[in-house]
């Protein structure tokens, strides 16, 4: 009895931390105390150090001898090859979602979207707060993982809920600020509606469209000394 209580505290601490990494509580290059988070959840060492190391192997804590655990950096470069990597799988699988999917898929698509919705309405109206970031990422989550969850391809999507929380993590300062809500209920929605009517090539495009908002330009720095 006492083996798997210690599994389910495993895993709800590991969601616990993944979200809070996510979202901007940690500062990038934080440095991430195993002891602080043992005392905070109240189990032992090992656990947290697990815990902690299975965040790493997802890219979502840096560690490193002698420096220990830390918030990774937010990168413009790793930003846009994470911003292609979710383009690529998204429009695979939603496009094998809307080929595979049934009427029970396409109802939990639609109430998935009724849900974030609802959220990004909230969002769009009042001040931006950590709480409304965090029901708005699991929203936003719940949204594109319902996407292509009738895709038959778990590899996909075990794949593309890493990447999804990679990419959220380096978002998390500018998602603070709501400034591209808007936009995101007309992408959703034009999303959704092209799902239902089974058309490929539309929902290929809006996914594509919708994630590619999230590339930043990169200044290339050219050496002043020609050689």
């Amino acid at each position: 009895m006492f083996v798997i209580t210690e599994k389910i505290d495993i895993i709800d601490i590991y969601e616990s931390l993944r979200d809070r990494l996510v979202s901007a509580e940690f500062s990038p290059q934080q440095r991430i105390r195993a002891e602080d988070l043992r005392l905070e959840y109240g189990v032992s060492a090992s656990t947290i150090r697990e815990i902690l190391f299975r965040l790493s192997t997802q890219g979502l804590i840096d560690f490193q001898e002698q420096r220990g655990f830390r918030k990774p950096d937010q990168l413009p470069e790793l930003q846009n090859e994470l911003t292609h990597f979710r383009i690529l799988l998204e429009r695979e699988g939603a496009v094998l979602s809307v080929r595979n999917g049934g009427i029970a898929w396409e109802a939990k698509l639609s109430a998935a979207h009724y849900a974030l919705s609802h959220i990004e309405k909230r969002a769009k109206d009042h001040e931006p707060s950590s709480e409304l970031l965090f029901l708005w990422v699991r929203a936003e989550l719940g949204f594109h993982q319902t996407l292509i969850d009738a895709c038959r391809n778990e590899v996909l999507k075990q794949t593309h809920e890493t990447v999804f929380f990679r990419h959220r993590q380096q978002l998390n300062r500018q998602d603070r600020d709501f400034h591209k809500v808007s936009q995101n209920i007309h992408h959703h929605k034009k999303i959704v509606d092209a799902a239902l009517e089974k058309d490929e090539e539309l929902v290929k495009q809006y996914v594509t469209e919708h994630l590619m908002q999230n590339l930043v330009t990169i200044e290339i720095q050219h050496d002043a000394i020609e050689k």
